[in-house]
């Protein structure tokens, strides 16, 4: 293991069987242990959703890559104004927070580094790469509300939390929303 990793990025335009499987296994890796007691876990219930998020228009995933064997992977994409993303919010908050126009907020959907290569500052490149061009004005994601690690290193890298939010899918646990301004700068470096 090195920590010398290339960071390749895809979009909707390479949607292949290949790379599902790529995730997959990774996925399969990274949970194998919480997948043989929870459903939520489970690596078919993360394939339907993989198949969800690969199919939406703007998706967008930088995997990396140490040597030709893939460490770890981000993806999302833009949320649009029938997402569900914030059905589930339990936390109060104004009308506006969550108002959706399919260029307000990047969905950060999974972020998850291999055991070898944690602790090498994977996860924060792999993070940094997704949103280093995303045009949105600011980016959510959701953090296991009984990790507190996680989020105090979200919290590290400028993330604040929104509110408590219960995806409305079978057996999703308690998670904290957090939100990210995307700094300007990048905005209007694509949009040129």
């Amino acid at each position: 293991m090195t920590t010398d990793i290339e960071l390749r990025r895809y979009t909707t335009h390479h949607r292949t069987a290949q790379l599902r499987t790529l995730l997959l296994d990774v996925y399969a890796e990274v949970y194998a242990k919480e997948a043989q007691t929870d459903p939520f876990c489970a690596v078919d219930r993360f394939a339907e959703g993989l198949t969800s998020w690969m199919t939406h228009p703007n998706w967008t995933c930088v995997v990396g890559y140490d040597h030709g064997q893939p460490v770890g992977y981000a993806y999302g994409a833009p949320l649009y104004p029938a997402s569900g993303w914030w059905g589930g919010l339990l936390t109060d908050v104004p009308a506006g927070t969550i108002t959706e126009t399919g260029t307000r907020t990047y969905a950060l959907s999974e972020l998850m580094v291999r055991t070898p290569w944690r602790k090498t500052g994977t996860a924060r490149r792999l993070h940094d790469e997704l949103l280093s061009t995303r045009p949105e004005n600011r980016a959510t994601l959701l953090v296991l509300k009984d990790h507190p690690k996680v989020r105090a290193l979200y919290e590290s890298w400028g993330w604040q939390t929104l509110g408590d939010l219960r995806p409305r899918i079978p057996n999703a646990p308690l998670f904290h929303s957090m939100l990210l301004d995307l700094p300007p700068d990048h905005r209007t470096a694509v949009a040129i």
